[in-house]
């Protein structure tokens, strides 16, 4: 088994499309089928159910992608330290970030980066904390900047960026916008909610602190980006329980931000989600570098 044929292997996992992965990898079709034939052949069991219309993974396929993506990230990081010896930071650096998250400016953090490091590529991809966890423990990811993030989910590092209050946002007709600066529990129930889908951080700060306090809501309205809801809010579709910081955003002039008083008040937090020390690349290791510097957060 070769690492090419296992780069071929995750390339087509993740495509599920023969030809987007030979495009991809800048390898004809042909040359792909057959190395994943050949390792089909040495492992002798499929790992592909193909048709006509879709490639999809067997069992055993799924099995083998968790072990793959773990062994090429092992790979990038034996050459990536090899470079780090001889004083080069070369390579890959893959950050996974949710939206809008807290405490560090993700551009201008990668900007810095790119500028100390040109020779190392960065890729960034956007997710859920859920996901965020599971990149990060596959070796997909390098670290991720994510939020809520309970010990039991992660028992790896956690370098603390953030920690605020949630409000309550609803449009200036709303009733909480003339009652006053707070909001008790009780108040909540009933109400109807835009929020995000389940595995965003703030969604998930939310659904606990509303879990704690007892309250049952109803989310009407999912949506996968902040100016989405902010935009329903507005037009009095709803309210949104959010992290304090988006009530500042210039989308959200006008909206009214109100305090949950009380116990079990919502608070988000956002987290550095590391693997452990010594499966650190070279490149997290000089992103969390520049993650501690004041100007940056």
């Amino acid at each position: 088994m070769e690492l090419r044929q296992l780069e071929h292997f995750v390339a087509v996992a993740e495509e599920q499309h023969f030809t987007r992965a030979a495009e991809r990898l800048a390898v004809s079709q042909s040359g792909l089928s057959a190395s994943v034939r050949a390792l089909e052949h040495e492992l002798r069991t499929p790992l592909f159910s193909r048709t006509t219309r879709s490639v999809r993974l067997t069992e055993a396929g799924q099995a083998l992608l968790t072990e793959a993506e773990r062994t090429l990230a092992g790979a990038r990081a034996a050459r990536d330290a090899v470079d780090a010896v001889r004083g080069l930071l070369r390579g890959t650096l893959t950050l996974g970030v949710e939206q809008c998250v807290a405490g560090v400016s993700t551009a201008r953090l990668l900007a810095a980066f790119h500028r100390e490091h040109p020779h190392m590529e960065i890729r960034l991809r956007q997710e859920g904390t859920s996901s965020l966890l599971d990149g990060v423990a596959g070796g997909r990811l390098d670290l991720a900047f994510a939020a809520t993030v309970s010990p039991p989910e992660w028992r790896g590092d956690l370098v603390p960026l953030a920690r605020e209050r949630m409000v309550v946002l609803c449009s200036p007709g709303h009733r909480f916008a003339e009652e006053g600066a707070r909001v008790a529990w009780d108040d909540l129930r009933g109400e109807s909610f835009i929020d995000f889908h389940p595995d965003w951080g703030p969604r998930r700060a939310a659904d606990e602190a509303f879990t704690a306090a007892g309250v049952r809501r109803t989310v009407a309205l999912e949506v996968s980006d902040v100016h989405s809801l902010l935009e329903l809010v507005h037009e009095g579709l709803g309210i949104a329980v959010v992290p304090h910081h988006f009530s500042r955003k210039q989308e959200a002039g006008g909206l009214v931000a109100v305090d949950v008083a009380g116990a079990h008040r919502p608070v988000y937090e956002s987290v550095v989600v590391l693997p452990p020390s010594r499966a650190m690349s070279p490149g997290a290791k000089a992103l969390m570098t520049l993650v501690r510097e004041a100007p940056l957060r």
